[in-house]
């Protein structure tokens, strides 16, 4: 979509801004003009990396602090006419380890956000990142909006409060908002120093160090995945087109098995290998099987689908690691 014109001069918000979705979120909105204020507190868990605002950091305004800070919040959330919210507990295994900690950041703190926002900034449109993990194990395939929601960890329960206040507060007090229920989105500028965040990760950092790529199970698990460009298309779309208003979205991409992915990333690379490991037992409990979501909703609203290939992502993902890798451990 040409978004020409339509976030040029506008005040746009990123929560979370510092990680993978909002930090190439950001580039984009600047090339198109817009005022970006990332919000951020930069905690060493998370995705959040300095060095993603490499080459940008003068072109915008950073915040550090937490979501939960109501008294910052009410300075960011100021004049903004677009919020992408994708600050939050993503860790699925964290979420098992430190329940409460993610509970007050994806419940107390969205709730925090939205409440700034109607006293503050009611007219701000929101588009909030979530997850396919409320889901949990499929009972059909694809996946689409009206599957049942039995989410099989914390961050699951979490994230399905969080999203369920910015529906609330587009019923109730008429604020814009909008959900994207995000699958494995992967790319430049992730975290690949462990598997805290995403398997995806890991097997980057485990593949450029010349290490074997670990395929949990016997690697049938089938799993889709979208490149963060395509993602970040969808979060523009969203965050301007009136169909999006107090809607719920599954983004969802071109399934594959997970061992054919890591060929797929070994023959991208032109070197290295895979191996098949047994599921660690405080995976297997909250493994949710095969996976992969029905977008046609979204399709048919806004327009988006997936247009970036696996191939084409991986290649884009490896050529910026092997240039910056550095920075990423």
């Amino acid at each position: 979509m040409n978004f020409e014109g339509i976030y040029k001069s506008r005040k746009a918000l990123i929560t979370g801004g510092l990680g993978l979705i909002g930090s190439n979120l950001a580039r984009k909105l600047l090339d198109l003009g817009a005022e970006v204020t990332i919000y951020d507190n930069a905690d060493p868990e998370s995705g959040a990396n300095p060095f993603n605002l490499d080459g940008i950091r003068d072109r915008l305004r950073v915040i550090e602090a937490d979501i939960r800070d109501e008294s910052q919040l009410r300075i960011a959330v100021k004049g903004q006419h677009y919020l992408f919210n994708l600050a939050g507990e993503m860790s699925h295994i964290g979420s098992m380890k430190d329940p409460f900690k993610d509970l007050t950041v994806n419940a107390f703190g969205q709730l925090t956000l939205l409440e700034t926002c109607r006293l503050h900034n009611p007219e701000v449109s929101i588009v909030f990142a979530g997850t396919r993990q409320v889901y949990g194990r499929p009972t059909y395939l694809p996946v689409d909006e009206k599957h049942l929601l039995t989410p099989l960890d914390n961050n699951g329960v979490s994230k399905r409060a969080g999203e369920m206040y910015h529906i609330v507060y587009h019923r109730v007090h008429g604020m814009t908002t909008c959900v994207l229920r995000m699958t494995n989105t992967y790319g430049e500028r992730m975290r690949i120093r462990d598997d805290r965040l995403t398997f995806l990760g890991w097997w980057v950092r485990r593949l450029l160090e010349g290490k074997p790529i670990p395929v949990y199970g016997g690697g049938s698990q089938v799993r889709d995945l979208n490149h963060v460009g395509d993602v970040v298309d969808a979060f523009l779309r969203c965050a301007q087109h009136p169909k999006a208003r107090g809607k719920i979205y599954n983004l969802g991409g071109e399934p594959i098995c997970l061992l054919d992915l890591a060929k797929l990333m070994i023959d991208v690379h032109g070197s290295g290998e895979c191996e098949i490991v047994p599921f660690p037992e405080n995976l297997k409990r909250i493994n949710i099987g095969d996976y992969y979501g029905n977008y046609n909703l979204v399709r048919s609203e806004i327009g988006w689908e997936p247009r970036i290939s696996h191939r084409q992502g991986i290649k884009r993902m490896l050529d910026y690691y092997l240039k910056y890798l550095e920075h990423y451990l």
